[in-house]
């Protein structure tokens, strides 16, 4: 090896280890034993496999195994109780936003606080769509909203998250229009019964709604998501539409306790952009009905206080008060 070449590597490991000892010791020696994901969905969903498929690529960056632990029930809050009574930075939250950021309109008591939920990082965005029964001869969603006009009181929706229920039933209030609301615990039964015309309207994940579309059940008119999502169905954005009041993008990401220091944070954030650059990563969480769309945990915190001011302002029209 030449002299010159020696010069070049001694710098490239010098300036290697200046980078690493910058960082502050948790951050260098983390993790110092297996790392576990707490999902609030079932095995199975799509945030399910978008863990799983980040955990295994990630027990090879960081050295030990990292363990997804589904914890499914009590609208996300068994998974959240568990993520924050765990009280150590190797046990993360892996969900949607939409598990936690319409609670506050949904529980009189919470077992948590919203800053005990600290975003590390973005991963996805699920791709959410509406969808309506064939039978109801409509193509979009202005002509579902013309029918609500001229028909109040003869239609029923139901979406898959609580999010999703304010933000379609306050904007129905807003509007003066007449469109039920009923709730299913289970989704499928929904999409079955909205097959059948038995409500006129379900909002929810494309990954679940597909099956129903590519069978002719239910047609979609409309995605939700601010943006066109590359692969997705070829119908427009409710902004496209003209009705962005309904956007909600679903937010999916990685949570960790407010102890955790800055640094850690940063090199997580780090390591799930390295991963979410794999093709292959996206390949495969494209085929599931999401988006890869890795961003910091500013990035990701403000998508999220900007869903709850979504939720907020359409709880107030529909006179939810927060609970205290």
């Amino acid at each position: 090896m030449t002299l010159k070449r020696l010069i070049y590597l001694g710098a490239a490991i010098t300036l290697s280890a200046l980078a690493f000892g910058a960082l502050p010791s948790q951050a260098q020696t983390w993790p110092q034993r297996s790392v576990k994901f707490i999902l609030p969905l079932g095995p199975g969903s799509g945030v399910d496999i978008s863990a799983r498929l980040f955990a295994d690529r990630l027990t090879g960056r960081w050295g030990q195994p990292v363990v997804v632990e589904n914890r499914p029930g009590g609208d996300g809050i068994v998974a959240i109780t568990a993520f924050i009574t765990a009280g150590d930075d190797h046990t993360l939250l892996y969900a949607p936003a939409s598990s936690f950021t319409a609670h506050p309109f949904l529980h009189e008591k919470l077992p948590y606080e919203h800053r005990d939920l600290v975003p590390i990082a973005r991963v996805s965005n699920t791709i959410v769509v509406a969808a309506v029964p064939p039978s109801l001869n409509v193509a979009s969603v202005k002509e579902l909203m013309e029918l609500a006009k001229a028909k109040p009181g003869t239609l029923n929706f139901n979406t898959a998250t609580g999010v999703t229920d304010f933000i379609f039933d306050g904007y129905f209030k807003t509007t003066g229009l007449s469109v039920t609301r009923v709730p299913y615990r289970d989704t499928v039964q929904a999409l079955n019964d909205l097959g059948e015309g038995r409500i006129q309207l379900w909002v929810g994940a494309l990954a679940i709604a597909r099956p129903h579309v590519q069978a002719g059940r239910v047609k979609l008119i409309a995605i939700t998501n601010s943006q066109r999502p590359a692969g997705g169905p070829d119908v427009p954005t409710v902004t496209e539409a003209g009705y962005p009041e309904l956007t909600f993008d679903g937010l999916t990401g990685l949570f960790g306790p407010r102890e955790m220091a800055p640094a850690l944070r940063e090199r997580l954030a780090a390591d799930i952009r390295t991963v979410a650059a794999d093709p292959e990563i996206v390949s495969r969480l494209t085929a599931t009905g999401q988006v890869v769309s890795p961003g910091s945990g500013a990035e990701f915190a403000a998508s999220i206080d900007a869903q709850r001011n979504a939720v907020a302002n359409f709880a107030k029209t529909l006179g939810t008060k927060p609970s205290q």
